[in-house]
């Protein structure tokens, strides 16, 4: 695509209503991924165009959001990210054989609260 033949981001951005911005993260999530220029500007062209009109068009017929798309799309590319999801979807909650019922529910809870506690740990600044 030639350059004379594409917009810029800001003149995309203009044109679609989507922000510089959302239209940085559309790319990140590769659901629209521009050309870019031999400077390294990011350049619409109609197809970039049309696929930005029918995401927006698809996002509301739907109610869906960006992340959403960014996930379904992950979903296709990874097999095994789909497969995972697959098997979270069919497994069947199941008590742990050495935890008496009435335990349960505690079991559960410690179980959460030393993953939040390592979660934590891990974000936390140094």
């Amino acid at each position: 695509m030639a350059e004379g033949d594409a917009l810029t981001i800001h003149e995309a951005a203009e044109t679609t209503g989507w922000s510089p911005r959302m239209l940085r993260y559309v790319e990140r999530s590769g659901l629209v991924v521009p050309e870019r220029s031999r400077s390294g500007y990011r350049l619409y062209g109609p197809a970039e165009l049309q696929r930005l009109r029918t995401l927006r068009e698809l996002l509301e017929r739907f109610d869906v959001g960006l992340s959403e798309i960014g996930f379904a799309l992950r979903l296709r590319r990874d097999a095994d990210l789909r497969e995972a999801v697959g098997e979270w979807f069919d497994a069947q909650p199941h008590r742990p054989e050495d935890v008496a019922a009435a335990d349960w529910l505690r079991w559960e809870q410690e179980k959460h609260q030393r993953l939040l506690n390592t979660q934590l740990m891990e974000t936390a600044p140094r």
